[in-house]
């Protein structure tokens, strides 16, 4: 089970909105139902930091085939096999994944996101320019908080970056290095996913540097009410789960705030709710999405 690594205090810091950055054309999975509906009711899901689209792949048989709806999950930028583009924001993920929706045609989606993407979705929800775009809403154990990451993401990335640095060429050995900074497996398995391993170098997937220059803009978050940031009056699902800190009494009144409709289910798991509880997370999503 993956350690809560998002801090929990909100601090009051002035995040740009907006990015000049190229809007990166994602990659992704699909699962379209027995309809062959591909557009009608989508379902997308984001994925959090160091992971990827295909660790959603069960989930998303699961929702194509229960709920008749298509799902796409995203590979977000610098994730999986997105490009690599900076910067790495909130709002740039946003702009990516609304371009992804108006790509491809998508009507009345249903956006998922954990972690990293709870926050990427939530930014789609409150911006303006893509408000609109979304029908439902789900956030997996992440509030809309601001405050800097825990110093294990950060070691993570020193540790990934001595990885490639030593011209590892086995898997074995990239874990030897890994292991210095994180014993437990469950973590370690999870990020060597991202690993190529090379007889000559092995590399990661993602981009190490961008990451490691990510690192504190990742903790942040572009919308607050103190700001004066117009709520999202959607229908709204938080999932927390109960042994984890990221949804807490301190971050959950400014998320009642920014989105007034929203209800809180709970989870008898860590952070990695969807992983850990597969059959109750899907059955919440699936209850609140609903049969098309």
């Amino acid at each position: 089970m993956l350690r809560s690594a998002f801090t929990r205090n909100a601090l009051k810091t002035i995040v740009p909105r907006r990015n000049i950055s190229t809007i990166v054309d994602l990659n992704y999975t699909h699962q379209f139902p027995a309809s062959a509906n591909k557009t009608e009711g989508a379902i997308v899901i984001l994925h959090g930091l160091f992971g990827s689209a295909r660790n959603w792949g069960a989930h998303s048989r699961a929702f194509a085939r229960n709920l008749n709806r298509p799902v796409y999950a995203l590979d977000l930028r610098n994730h999986g096999a997105s490009p690599h583009a900076e910067p790495m924001t909130y709002s740039t993920m946003a702009d990516d994944v609304a371009e992804f929706i108006r790509k491809h045609g998508l009507k009345d989606v249903s956006l998922i996101g954990h972690s990293m993407g709870g926050k990427a979705v939530m930014s789609v929800a409150l911006s303006p320019a893509h408000s609109n775009l979304l029908e439902k809403l789900i956030v997996v154990d992440i509030a809309p908080s601001r405050g800097p990451l825990s110093s294990d993401f950060k070691a993570y990335v020193d540790a990934m970056q001595s990885i490639e640095s030593a011209g590892v060429s086995t898997r074995k050995e990239a874990l030897e290095i890994l292991e210095e900074v994180e014993k437990n497996p469950d973590i370690t398995t999870f990020l060597l996913t991202n690993l190529v391993p090379s007889p000559s170098s092995s590399k990661f997937r993602i981009p190490i540097d961008i990451l490691a220059r990510s690192i504190d803009e990742l903790g942040s978050f572009p919308y607050a009410p103190e700001d004066g940031d117009a709520p999202w009056d959607g229908q709204t699902l938080f999932i927390k789960g109960t042994k984890s800190k990221y949804i807490n009494r301190r971050n959950l009144p400014t998320a009642e705030k920014l989105f007034p409709g929203m209800k809180l289910e709970e989870v008898d798991s860590g952070h990695w709710v969807h992983s850990e509880r597969p059959i109750e997370f899907g059955k919440l999503v699936e209850e609140f999405v609903g049969l098309i």
